[in-house]
């Protein structure tokens, strides 16, 4: 029966839930945000929601961790120089945030400190304000970027993956 109810719960959300929660003028601002953090360090953000998670992983249990995993390898975050890109995910059906963070930046930073950015976040989207919540995300891994990839004095980072976030 949970797994019929989760398929329901996540069929109920679509991709119009998903604009309503990300509309235009939020994308622009957004994409704007990751554009201007990789002006400081080499890493790579991208930012993801969605609004319920394919019927194929309902139905074999496959959780928004699994999701997430999976999205950051076919948005190919994973493919950068530094190997310190960073997907940001967000599911609306389960409320559910995600950070998932290539080797070169979770081999300086602990899972503590990625829940804690999570646990902020989450504050904001069970208000529904998912634009605070993920400038508040995009500026915590923003800082740890700077931390230990900071840009040095004229150096350009290439932009290697689009700044806009990707809406499903």
């Amino acid at each position: 029966m949970n797994r019929v109810l989760r398929v329901l719960r996540h069929r109920v959300f679509d991709e119009r839930d998903t604009r309503r929660a990300i509309g235009p003028a939020v994308m622009e601002r957004l994409q704007q945000r990751v554009a201007a953090s990789e002006c400081r360090h080499s890493g790579e953000i991208r930012v993801c929601v969605e609004a319920g998670l394919p019927l194929s992983y309902l139905w074999r249990g496959l959780s928004a961790r699994q999701r997430a995993i999976t999205l950051f390898g076919k948005l190919r975050v994973w493919d950068t120089a530094h190997n310190n890109g960073v997907l940001i995910y967000l599911l609306l059906a389960e409320h559910a945030i995600e950070i998932v963070a290539d080797r070169g930046l979770n081999a300086v930073v602990d899972r503590t400190h990625w829940a804690s950015i999570v646990a902020g976040m989450r504050e904001a989207f069970r208000s529904r304000r998912y634009e605070e919540g993920l400038n508040a995300a995009i500026d915590a891994v923003d800082a740890l970027l700077v931390q230990h990839f900071a840009l040095q004095p004229g150096a350009v980072n290439p932009n290697e993956l689009p700044d806009q976030p990707i809406l499903r």
